[in-house]
């Protein structure tokens, strides 16, 4: 399948994706805001002083939780799959006065040309993009020679019983929420090409950070 037929007919599944995230939109910092005081904020600032200067695309904005950690080196282009998540976003970059190019797109089908930016960023995504294996073939594609892309991701336990509770549950978390928690992330980057550079786990083994390269 190719960009254009990805944009002509999107896939059931991104598109219930999208209206799920749309309808998740008037809640979904509330709904966060215990783990972002606890962990989430800390981890996000962390990865973000990790991101070199320059032209940086992160991949699901979504109301903007990682603008206030945009540094002044850093050149952004954020993109998101529902208009509503984008929407909010916008409106946060105008009240904490955060510039940075928001824009309404598909990380499966990226409307960017080869080799645009130097990084790509992304903090609990992958779990709920239909393809993870697609979409993190598209960052790649954007990403010039030498382009790191940084990651926060939760993912499946490889230790029992968590990992069989997580896929028993992966279902209904799924169907509520709109992300999956089953999900093999790391494995998920190399597939799409990337090198691994650093994976760290950073609460048990199930919320990582991974850094990984475009050779």
């Amino acid at each position: 399948m190719t960009t254009a037929d990805i944009h002509a007919a999107p896939d059931p599944a991104t598109e219930r994706a999208r209206r799920a995230y749309d309808r998740a939109s008037r809640w979904y910092d509330i709904q966060e805001w215990l783990p972002e005081r606890m962990a989430f904020r800390k981890w996000r600032r962390m990865l973000w002083e990790m991101v070199p200067e320059g032209h940086v695309l992160e991949i699901g904005v979504g109301t903007g939780k990682n603008l206030r950690h945009y540094r002044p080196n850093h050149q952004v282009t954020a993109i998101d799959f529902s208009p509503k998540m984008l929407e909010r976003a916008r409106k946060n970059a105008g009240r904490w006065g955060v510039e940075a190019d928001l824009l309404l797109m598909d990380a499966q089908a990226l409307e960017f040309p080869d080799s645009s930016f130097g990084s790509a960023v992304s903090t609990f995504v992958f779990c709920s993009v239909p393809d993870p294996v697609l979409g993190l073939r598209e960052v790649r594609r954007v990403l010039a020679p030498g382009g790191r892309v940084y990651l926060l991701e939760h993912v499946l336990s490889g230790k029992q019983p968590l990992r069989w509770a997580m896929q028993c549950l992966n279902g209904v978390v799924h169907t509520m929420a709109g992300a999956n928690i089953n999900r093999d992330t790391v494995s998920n980057v190399e597939a799409a090409g990337f090198t691994l550079v650093e994976v760290r786990s950073l609460w048990l083994d199930v919320v990582k950070l991974i850094v990984a390269e475009k050779e």
